[in-house]
């Protein structure tokens, strides 16, 4: 049964993945509508353990890039797309979707960033947020985030695309 939720995952993914990286957003009405029926269906198929791990899935996925976005690092559509993920794979595949987003979002920056020529200028910023960070906490820096008009932005569903897509890839080729 994980491996059908893992593919709507997927398809959630997919078409949030499409739509941030030609307009720069992950619609309200795919995040809302994804969570939803990810709760619904493991709520039908699997019972209140399957609820329950669906719920534990939103919390570590939504909950760890909502960091992100309180310290200014992300977008909300990001956060809520985590979020939905979580809910349909559940706690038991999260770790791993987390880790494989971490990894295609860094390849995706350092492409961004050297297709952009700002190599030097990112990696710059880069000291001074972990600087800032150090310092300050979890407090936005002030003009290093994404909501300034210069940054760099990367399309995070795509990221998050990939990491579900490698998930998912890896439970139906090995089992």
């Amino acid at each position: 049964m994980e491996k059908y939720l893992l593919i709507c995952a997927l398809g959630t993914t997919t078409v949030a993945a499409v739509t941030d990286v030609r307009g720069s957003r992950i619609p309200n009405w795919l995040t809302y509508s994804g969570l939803a029926t990810a709760l619904a269906a493991r709520s039908i198929l699997l019972g209140w353990p399957g609820l329950r791990d669906g719920l534990m899935g939103l919390l570590i996925g939504g909950g760890l890039f909502l960091v992100l976005f309180v310290v200014g690092g992300m977008g909300g559509g990001d956060v809520k797309l985590m979020a939905a993920v979580g809910a349909w794979a559940g706690q038991s595949h999260i770790a791993v979707i987390l880790i494989a987003t971490a990894i295609s979002g860094g390849i995706l920056a350092l492409g961004y960033m050297a297709s952009g020529r700002v190599i030097k200028r990112t990696l710059w910023n880069t000291i001074e947020l972990v600087r800032h960070h150090m310092t300050s906490g979890l407090k936005p820096h002030p003009f290093l985030n994404i909501h300034e008009s210069g940054s760099l932005r990367v399309p995070f569903g795509l990221a998050i695309a990939m990491g579900t897509f490698y998930c998912t890839g890896t439970l139906l080729w090995w089992r």
